[in-house]
């Protein structure tokens, strides 16, 4: 019996994944990571080796837990956080950590970006505005601050085609990922000569691109012994992780939408036809389908806000916990807002500046509402960007939930009434190293498409109703959500300011 893997270099752990034809999982295992390394406010840098000695342990600990030998793997798909800036020398050694998708260091080189350019003709090259958490302007920092690593660089890759390299020796990429590079020409599905020239890089520089279910490259000998697959074996594009968790949630045709709540919160839209927002607010990306494209609009600090909240105020509980407590405090928490700002924000903000914070914090509240306001205020900020993509003419019949945050009974109630739709939930809910399966399926020909992929494979098993009294109160407090960010923005800036 054949098998496929899918390995998803998150930025906690790397999840490896065995599924079979059917779509069945046969196994999975997660090999931690390092912790992220913060030098400075707003700083965020990983290791890169250390992703490389994750997917070792990952694909290991699955084929042993599995009983299931490397000869009966049939296909590879790789999926990963996205944004993150890898750089290898002639050697094709890593040069220094990678700074990662929630960086927010290069505010300078953005508008160094947006000044040269111009964002008019940024915004037509590549379909998005430069943005902080991208790799470009990572890069353009390095230049700027760290002149000898960015003299030795020779290739720059992203987090999962890192490990590509690592396991095939190739150099590659695939479109969804690259589209989050601000240098992609997301329109025609290529580098843009616009970018790479208007800022006088090397082109050497950037790997060949493919669609996401091209097969790149083969296990080599070397990554063979290291992981117990079988040399020769096919590895795929694979895709960015949100465009292959939309895979793995069957958002792969118009109607219906995800939510994904990881580290970051994604809300993620299939398109049939490009199309971007003038303001910025949500990213146009190609999808991990052939020739099709996606929105999304994505909250920095959604389970990041739970995971901080955990780990800094209450050390020792587990998020069951935390959620059971939060069940206990009233809808709205007695007027208590959280702003989720942790790393800055995207949509609909767009701002590095941007801080965390209680709003409307008294005497008389307990821990249970400071945790409740945090679940709510993660959820209005996934609101904000669904009103976004709905102002792009997408309609919305239904949410797919995906991510460790809707896995809760409790927050995925707490979502549908504060969207108000339904949230359907999937039998599985393995995300990006599911959807990056699949696409390695397809690859080597076991389906003809991406859309039969789904359709043979995804399953839905529950549907989650708003309700109405609930929904209705929360419709009366998101406005005033709304209101907050733009009566902080001065000070959040002035914040930064202070250095």
């Amino acid at each position: 019996m054949s098998y496929w893997l899918g390995l998803d270099t998150g930025t906690g752990g790397t999840r490896a994944l065995l599924v079979d034809a059917g779509g069945h999982v046969a196994a999975g295992f997660t090999a931690p990571h390092e912790d992220v390394q913060m030098p400075q406010p707003l700083w965020a840098e990983q290791r890169p080796e250390n992703w490389w000695e994750a997917a070792q342990a990952a694909i290991r600990g699955v084929l042993n837990q599995s009983g299931i030998r490397g000869e009966q793997v049939a296909g590879v798909g790789l999926s990963g956080q996205m944004h993150g800036l890898v750089l290898l020398d002639a050697s094709h050694a890593v040069i220094r950590p990678a700074l990662i998708w929630c960086d927010q260091r290069s505010q300078p080189q953005v508008d160094a970006i947006n000044a040269k350019l111009g964002r008019e003709r940024v915004l037509a090259a590549i379909a998005n505005p430069v943005l902080t958490g991208f790799t470009l302007p990572k890069l353009l920092w390095v230049r700027d601050h760290d002149a000898a690593s960015y003299e030795r660089a020779r290739k720059m890759l992203l987090p999962k085609d890192y490990i590509r390299f690592c396991l095939t020796g190739e150099f590659a990429s695939e479109v969804s990922d690259a589209s989050g590079t601000a240098l992609f020409d997301v329109v025609n599905r290529r580098w843009s000569a616009a970018m790479v020239e208007g800022l006088g890089l090397d082109k050497e520089l950037l790997p060949r691109v493919v669609e996401s279910p091209e097969v790149t490259g083969r296990i080599s000998a070397r990554a063979a012994a290291a992981t117990g697959l079988k040399a020769g074996t096919p590895v795929v594009g694979g895709g960015g992780d949100q465009a292959a968790s939309a895979v793995g949630n069957g958002i792969v045709e118009a109607g219906i939408v995800s939510c994904t709540i990881g580290t970051s919160g994604v809300v993620f839209a299939h398109m049939e036809k490009v199309a971007y927002d003038p303001a910025g607010r949500v990213h146009t990306f190609c999808h991990a389908v052939p020739g099709k494209w996606h929105v999304m609009g994505v909250t920095q600090g959604a389970g990041l806000s739970l995971q901080w909240f955990r780990n800094q105020l209450a050390p020792g509980a587990d998020y069951d916990q935390l959620t059971a407590e939060a069940a206990r405090a009233p809808l709205g928490c007695d007027g208590l807002y959280w702003l989720p700002y942790l790393m800055g924000e995207r949509t609909p903000h767009l701002d590095a500046t941007a801080r965390g914070g209680w709003v409307g914090l008294t005497a008389k509240h307990t821990r249970a509402e400071l945790v409740r306001a945090a679940l709510e205020g993660v959820s209005y900020s996934l609101k904000d960007c669904l009103e976004v993509i709905e102002e792009l003419g997408i309609g919305v019949k239904a949410v797919r939930a995906s991510g460790g945050g809707a896995r809760s009974p409790f927050w995925r109630q707490m979502l549908a009434d504060i969207f108000d739709k339904p949230f359907a939930t999937l039998e599985t809910q393995e995300g990006s190293a599911y959807g990056v399966a699949l696409l390695a399926m397809v690859g080597t020909g076991q389906y003809g498409t991406v859309a039969e992929a789904c359709g043979a494979t995804i399953r839905e098993v529950d549907r989650t109703a708003p309700g109405r009294e609930a929904a209705a109160a929360y419709a009366r407090r998101y406005p005033v959500f709304r209101g907050l960010y733009p009566a902080l923005q001065e000070g959040f800036r002035a914040i930064a300011a202070l250095g």
